[in-house]
């Protein structure tokens, strides 16, 4: 706001072109829909070319119907993909472990670990490997609980390819057909007014 630039001013318009565009899409919550949770999780790395700071995404499903989101800017640059994924797998984690209290408070217990999907195979390693390595140093804590969980069994992660994740929606701009196709698999349905 202080020294507002032309690249603003295009961020700007585009925001506002996709809000037109996306003024009748809403979310669709079926009766029928299986009381499972899965999660997935993404981060693109140093994708902001003024700072350099990663974006995060993560989206979670209550069987087909999309319940949580949420994408942001990480507070420090990363040094790695491996870290950006890592510390998104860490606040995925913590949303994932609210939305499965919430969901025993409402009488929705899960009885079985909840699949995440991230498609950083060093991520998840690192989750499963209870030895610490000096590149791991800086993101203990987030190791500690992410293997934490893991062990526990309330997480499972999954791998999940680039181009069949939905939180990569949250995390980059698109081309229109790549938008459309993420858009999709989020269940977002599309009404016009009467």
């Amino acid at each position: 706001m202080a020294a507002p630039r032309s690249t603003h001013y295009a961020a700007v318009l585009r925001i506002i072109r996709y809000v037109k565009g996306t003024l009748f899409h809403g979310l669709h919550f079926s009766a029928n829909s299986s009381p499972v949770l899965r999660a997935y999780s993404d981060a693109d790395w140093a994708g902001d070319p003024s700072d350099r700071r990663s974006t995060i995404g993560y989206c979670l499903f209550l069987g087909n119907s999309l319940i949580s989101w949420r994408s942001r800017k990480q507070a420090i640059p990363s040094r790695s993909s491996t870290e950006a994924e890592y510390r998104a797998l860490g606040d995925t984690t913590s949303e994932l472990l609210s939305l499965r209290w919430l969901l025993e408070d409402m009488g929705i217990p899960q009885p079985s670990s909840t699949d995440l999907y991230c498609d950083n195979q060093s991520a998840m390693q690192i989750a499963h490997n209870d030895v610490f390595h000096e590149c791991t140093k800086h993101i203990e804590i987030d190791c500690h609980f992410i293997r934490h969980h893991v062990a526990q069994g309330t997480v499972h992660l999954v791998f999940i390819g680039s181009a069949d994740q939905p939180a990569d929606l949250f995390t980059k701009a698109h081309f229109p057909g790549r938008f459309r196709t993420l858009l999709s698999k989020l269940k977002l349905v599309s009404s016009q007014p009467p």
